[in-house]
């Protein structure tokens, strides 16, 4: 449609709203109820415009733009229009610029009064007292500073799902609450901070960078997260090389700005102590020493185990390592020092038997986490997704108010239970009866969209029999998603932990039966490109003389720990200090996830470039850079390509 903005003719779709056809031509209309990610609103009336035709100013977030269209954003009459806004805002509530952490342009009411020329109160406000909220452990609610914009409640309802925030009360006397007015540390809040990304003004402050200075100044670096293997797009604000705070970013292609705790706040309040020069244990204390005499000692003591396989080297690496790592790490342990015990820490619990699967099938299986988005009926099994791969969870419980329907099948009580369509609690053990049980219900009931391959006549009976359901609530299920018309399976390690391939197996063919597209929530960050890599068996130490783990910054296990206890010589390299370092021979310095760069393959196959945001001490190295002077110590070379390297085994969903 062609649209005539400040004399300028321009085309836009139908259907986008004067604002954006506006911000498309070069002009900008302030607002502050609006937001990229949310669905216009129209509440703060800042955005006005003049029309040709209209008798009023209208506002540009909500209205369409017409064919012919005339419009104005800057008059007198409009200017006058957003003073008036501005001057009740400051009117209605405490807003003592100076004294707030967004003063000084991070402020989007600020900014709007400055812009219109305004430097002080028209009208004088109403000094009464408002509460400030400082109960939640990683942000603090200052109701005195809220402008009732309605971003954080939108926020928690459109993007996460959790609709924990809402509005009491009407008009002036209107009032931020969680949930029914409880304090905000004792709500259902999930701490994904998206509440704090959003709002405009310094009503809700990230505790760990308030006050450390503006936003306006610091640098951003465009990354992803590593929390989990959804590999979220986050924007790393830093300050004098340390990290400020962390943000989604509403650009990235994955999660649309939307992350979690795990991503927001847990790297910027670590509070492990770093190891930050190698160390060396001289008697029964580990001194500090350079990387050279680091490297020494550990040629001298690997050097007469190359080639020895079982009494020689075991090595594990973290699966929170780039793949140019994980790849270098594979090719000099296997080929270099001829070991067969070369893994990664997650020892192929979430992807050894979808690898497997792959492997046997020849093709992918797995579908990408749009197909979740777009689904009308989701299956979530053997997955906790309110504790673990929060931003999956996010994308299911925001599209349950449209008529999306949820099952949940968790031998436990499972926090999406309350949303949930239908939930099953089974038997422990009892996955493969129950799956194969759903899908004989399916073909008995004249509802398999394909034939079946397996034999199912008396699988229901044995569902029953094994899991402690009933015949009824076993065929519910089955009705429900196969009455679907694009279902989708969200599958964990509840599935993938197995001793064997059974339950998966019959979960791929039960989503056959009834059209659905699977996808598992993985490990860590880079566990697809681990299992790509063969990294993907049980450690077994078992005669070795000699191992050497890469923990980069994960945490080691107490189960990992017991296994490496009589290892006779042990080398860790590690970001932190832990019982594992403590046990070692030699401990080497790792960059963390915000010190290094590489690429990592998420749970639906995308293959994204982590960018580095911090600058490490000198004494610190990647896993990398580590292996390459550990390589040249021994002697040794590390050769080939890690991209081709990575598509040379049969993906369980396809890596672009």
């Amino acid at each position: 449609m062609k649209v005539t903005i400040n004399d300028k003719i321009i085309e836009v779709p139908q259907g986008t709203t004067v604002l954006k056809a506006a911000r498309s031509a070069g002009f900008e209309i302030p607002t502050l109820c609006d937001h990229e990610a949310l669905v216009p609103y129209g509440g703060c009336r800042l955005c006005l415009v003049e029309v040709q035709g209209a008798r009023t100013l209208q506002p540009s977030c909500t209205l369409p733009v017409n064919d012919g269209m005339v419009v104005k954003t800057e008059s007198e009459k409009i200017s006058q229009a957003r003073k008036f806004v501005l001057t009740l805002l400051f009117s209605e509530r405490n807003h003592f610029c100076p004294y707030c952490q967004v003063s000084g342009g991070d402020c989007e009411l600020q900014n709007s009064a400055l812009a219109e020329g305004m430097g002080n109160w028209p009208l004088s406000p109403n000094w009464q007292r408002y509460p400030v909220d400082a109960s939640h452990e990683y942000f603090i609610i200052d109701h005195n500073r809220c402008i009732l914009c309605r971003r954080c409640v939108r926020a928690c309802g459109e993007l996460v799902g959790n609709f924990t925030l809402g509005f009491e009360e009407r008009g002036a006397k209107s009032f931020l609450v969680a949930d029914f007015g409880v304090p905000m540390g004792e709500s259902t809040c999930v701490s994904c901070g998206t509440c704090t990304q959003v709002c405009p003004t310094g009503a809700i402050i990230d505790r760990a960078s308030a006050y450390r200075g503006k936003a306006k100044d610091v640098e951003h670096h465009n990354t992803i997260c590593l929390g989990c293997s959804v590999g979220c797009g986050i924007d790393v604000l830093t300050r004098n090389n340390t990290i400020d705070r962390i943000e989604g970013d509403w650009s990235a292609a994955v999660n649309g700005g939307v992350i979690c705790k795990l991503g927001r706040f847990l790297p910027v309040n670590e509070k492990r102590e770093r190891v930050n020069t190698p160390l060396v244990r001289r008697g029964d204390n580990l001194q500090p020493a350079t990387w050279d005499e680091a490297l020494d000692e550990i040629a001298s003591h690997l050097k007469p185990l190359v080639g020895k396989n079982g009494s020689g080297v075991a090595a594990m690496a973290s699966t929170r390592l780039p793949a140019e790592s994980l790849f270098a790490f594979k090719d000099l342990f296997t080929r270099g020092f001829g070991s067969e015990m070369v893994t990664a820490t997650e020892e192929g619990v979430t992807t050894g038997l979808v690898g497997a699967l792959a492997d046997e099938l020849g093709k992918p299986f797995e579908d990408y986490l749009g197909s979740v988005q777009s689904a009308d009926c989701i299956l979530n099994i053997g997955v906790n997704l309110a504790d673990n791969h929060q931003v999956v969870g996010f994308f299911v419980k925001r599209i349950l108010p449209s008529g999306v329907k949820l099952v949940t099948i968790d031998p436990e009580a499972n926090p999406l239970d309350g949303q949930a369509e239908i939930s099953l609690h089974p038997q422990f053990g009892s996955d493969f009866e129950l799956i194969a049980g759903l899908s004989a219900a399916v073909v008995k009931l004249g509802l398999a969209k394909k034939t079946a391959s397996l034999p199912v006549e008396n699988d229901l009976a044995l569902a029953v029999e094994k899991t402690g359901l009933t015949a009824e609530s076993i065929e519910s299920v089955a009705v429900l998603l196969a009455s679907a018309k694009r279902p989708a399976i969200v599958f964990g390690k509840g599935i993938t932990a197995q001793s064997s391939n059974k339950a998966l197996k019959a979960l791929v063919e039960f989503a056959g039966l009834i059209g659905a597209t699977l996808i598992s929530t993985k490990g860590q960050a880079n566990s697809v490109t681990a299992a790509q890599y063969h990294l993907d068996k049980p450690l077994l130490v078992n005669g070795h003389q000699a191992a050497v783990i890469m923990m980069a910054d994960e945490k080691p296990t107490k189960r990992l720990i017991q296994k490496l206890e009589n290892v006779p010589f042990l080398v860790v390299q590690s970001s932190y200090t832990s019982q594992l370092t403590a046990t070692a021979d030699v401990v080497l310095p790792a960059a963390n996830w915000s010190e290094q760069e590489g690429h990592y393959v998420n749970l639906e196959g995308r293959v994204q470039l982590a960018n580095q945001s911090i600058e490490p001490q000198e004494q610190v190295w990647s896993a990398e850079a580590t292996l390459a002077a550990l390589a040249a110590r021994m002697g040794m070379s590390i050769e080939g390509d890690w991209e081709s390297e990575l598509k040379k085994r049969t993906p369980a969903v396809a890596i672009a």
